[in-house]
């Protein structure tokens, strides 16, 4: 069965001292994922992991 259209988002998770960013999806049906995401993701200007926020993505 297929899912319905519309349950998934892209988001941008970006750190904002380098402006590097990874996408990924959310699940906008979960109560889980409300509000803004966070994760700690490597980040290769700083050659480290830092934290990844939840941004805008530029349509």
């Amino acid at each position: 069965m297929a899912s319905k259209k519309g349950s998934k988002e892209v988001v941008k998770l970006e750190n904002k001292e380098t402006g590097y960013y990874y996408t990924t999806t959310k699940n906008t049906k979960s109560e889980n994922t409300a509000g803004k995401m966070s994760f700690r993701k490597y980040d290769p200007k700083l050659r480290k992991h830092v934290k990844m926020t939840e941004g805008k993505m530029s349509h």
